[in-house]
């Protein structure tokens, strides 16, 4: 995850006014304005643009700076576009993840923001306040708009949303999946055809592989600065709890809800059932088959694959449930930022976005990245995703959890990123040690509170 500590950048957005003079005669009625209004503030939006009008946007993307999937498919994307809009030119600039709000915010800063941006779900707040960032309903019509939303994800869509305006599109998007070594599985007696489907399940299988097979049972991939509290949120709204008020002013992650999440991983830990390791031990340790099951982001499927084959034999479920408590997976991923100047680059930015986000755009975005597709039509459509899915079957718990998804909540003001630091710094103290759960989360919450707008 990315530290944002410099100043907060002052967003300009330009407003259009429609101004109405009237005169003693003719009387103009009251219709009669209405309609005009109405025809004036339809012109405020991008026109089409004409067949021969060049246009080029730039596109900063965290996916193209990874070697591999992330690169290539996001190349496709874009070529494909081009090919179906010969007059729009995108320019790609892979800029790593690491970097990616630094670069953001010095352009921003210096007059030049990106003209389409790939930024984290938990920078929502802090980009809408900050960034010139064009809210969909600002910049397509409404006529438009509805049209482009028919077949999303209404759970994806919401993801985008604040203070009652759509300020991102999303766009790589995954949930956390309880993925499993079957050959394990079965060395263990355990049964691969039934993963376990709560935590109590999951320690009680743990155990049983570590005893039997002296692998590690379980390992939880949420925490550390790498990973962010996208799982982290998951967890506990599973729990019954949250992170944040609803009116977004009182953090509650020392809340009963979420102090219980913390508990139940503690004790993982410390029955022996959960290494102790770090994120990136536990990812190399389970890749190298010495771990029963490991919850991580489902799109690492592709790589999990890969480490597997001819190996040892890779299989996913569900995220676990705490009891009888539905599940309230969360979701990592990216969304899609609007911030081009000019009603030529805003129009253009949008119908790369519109592709990207499409039927086409989804099919490769599952099929080349890994990640989950946000029109689920299109898991079942011959024309897209049904054949993938047929011969990619661990992909079907991650699709059954998008009904079920509770978005990750993002922290409003400029210093979110701190928020998210010492919430997780407490989540790990606390599971990795002995101390007593609600107390290391009670001293977190107070200090991270006060770094709240």
């Amino acid at each position: 995850m990315i530290n944002h500590r410099s100043p907060r950048v002052l967003a300009f957005s330009a407003l259009m006014a429609v101004t109405l003079v009237l005169t003693s005669a003719p009387v103009v009625s009251q219709a009669q304005t209405a309609a005009a209004t109405a025809a004036a503030t339809q012109t405020a939006y991008p026109p089409t643009l004409a067949p021969d009008q060049k246009v080029s946007i730039n596109f900063y993307s965290y996916n193209l700076s990874s070697a591999g999937i992330g690169a290539d498919g996001t190349n496709q994307l874009i070529s494909e576009f081009e090919a179906l809009h010969p007059n729009i030119t995108v320019q790609g600039v892979p800029v790593a993840v690491t970097a990616l709000m630094t670069r953001n915010q010095a352009d921003v800063a210096a007059g030049n923001p990106p003209d389409v941006s790939q930024l984290g779900f938990p920078s929502l707040d802090f980009v809408a306040h900050n960034f010139p960032v064009h809210p969909l309903e600002d910049i397509v019509s409404p006529a438009e708009l509805a049209q482009y939303w028919t077949g999303f994800s209404p759970n994806g869509k919401a993801l985008g949303e604040l203070e009652g305006k759509t300020y991102a599109v999303p766009y790589t998007f995954s949930t956390p999946i309880l993925f499993y070594n079957a050959d394990i599985f079965k060395a263990a007696g355990l049964d691969p055809e039934k993963p376990p489907t709560t935590w109590a399940e999951v320690k009680t299988d743990a155990l049983q592989i570590n005893q039997k097979t002296g692998n590690g049972g379980v390992f939880i991939a949420g925490f550390g600065p790498s990973q962010g509290d996208w799982m982290f949120q998951g967890l506990v709204a599973s729990n019954g709890g949250g992170v944040l008020s609803a009116d977004r002013k009182t953090l509650t992650f020392a809340d009963a809800s979420a102090v219980g999440v913390v508990s139940m991983w503690q004790d993982l830990v410390k029955s022996g059932a959960h290494p102790n390791l770090d994120a990136t031990e536990g990812y190399t340790a389970f890749s190298a088959g010495k771990i029963g099951m490991m919850l991580q982001t489902s799109a690492v499927q592709g790589a999990m694959l890969a480490a597997s084959q001819g190996k040892w034999t890779l299989r996913a479920a569900k995220m676990p449930a705490f009891g009888t408590l539905p599940t309230k997976p969360s979701n990592s991923g990216s969304a899609l930022f609007i911030m081009a100047a000019t009603p030529e680059k805003q129009r253009a930015a949008w119908e790369f976005v519109k592709f990207v986000t499409s039927e086409r755009g989804y099919t490769i975005i599952t099929s080349k990245i890994g990640y989950l597709p946000l029109r689920p039509a299109i898991v079942d459509d011959p024309q897209y995703l049904q054949g993938w899915v047929k011969d990619h079957p661990l992909v079907q718990p991650n699709l059954e959890q998008l009904k079920n998804l509770r978005g990750t909540v993002p922290f409003p003001g400029a210093n979110y990123q701190q928020i998210i630091n010492t919430m997780m710094q407490a989540v790990q103290a606390a599971v990795f040690s002995t101390g007593d759960p609600q107390t290391i989360m009670s001293q977190a919450q107070t200090q991270a509170q006060s770094l709240m707008p």
